[in-house]
């Protein structure tokens, strides 16, 4: 469902990526785990349309992301790939509710439909009770949770994750892990999630290692 070919990074003399070939199916849990250094957050970028490769293609679905531009680059993404990031990124001006209902919002789906649908996933989440609180007034493992539902929204094909759990407590990674493992059995959907843990990524379906900007297995 997600395939990466002979996918090459380089910036100026640095070569981060050195022809990277991976798969990855629907509904599995991947981890990508490596050193800092190594080129996992390059390569999760690449996958997750954020940077392109320079040399190399990727596929999410059969549709090559690699050559989609402008606008139509950005539906793609909007529409079908859902990110997790280790500080949050939530906006401070909005409530747990607004935040998770932005991507609905921007990819043109009516305010009912999305509240309906962040409020579904916040509920799930067992966010009932933060729905209208501001980031400041929540704790890091509900910000993450946020940050999950808003992933979410629009049922994207795959949810990419750099470093979600970087920024939390042993607890909350814990948690944050198995909560990934629950929304791939209730929704059947796909993670793939930079880390350099190797305790979380032992809870993954499948870990695949990166050296030097190289898969190792």
């Amino acid at each position: 469902m997600v395939e990466g070919k002979n996918i090459h990074k380089q910036y100026d003399d640095l070569e981060v990526l050195k022809g990277v070939d991976l798969k990855i199916e629907k509904g599995e849990i991947v981890t990508i785990l490596g050193a800092s250094g190594a080129g996992k957050t390059t390569l999760l970028q690449i996958l997750g349309s954020l940077d392109k490769p320079t040399v190399g293609d990727v596929f999410i679905n059969e549709t090559n992301i690699s050559s989609l531009r402008g606008n139509q680059l950005a539906r793609f993404r909007n529409e079908h790939i859902g990110f997790v990031f280790q500080f949050h990124q939530l906006l401070p001006e909005f409530t747990a509710l607004e935040n998770c209902m932005l991507p609905g919002l921007i990819a043109h789906r009516s305010e009912k439909e999305s509240k309906e649908r962040a409020l579904k996933l916040l509920n799930y989440l067992g966010l009932s009770d933060r729905l209208e609180h501001k980031p400041t007034h929540m704790s890091g493992g509900e910000k993450q949770r946020v940050a999950v539902a808003r992933a979410l929204v629009n049922d994207p094909l795959v949810v990419f994750a750099d470093e979600p759990s970087g920024n939390l407590d042993s607890k909350n990674q814990d948690e944050l892990m198995d909560l990934f493992v629950d929304l791939r059995k209730q929704f059947d959907q796909t993670f793939v999630i930079v880390t350099h843990d190797q305790h979380l990524a032992n809870k993954a379906d499948r870990t695949i290692h990166i050296v030097d900007g190289r898969i190792v297995d």
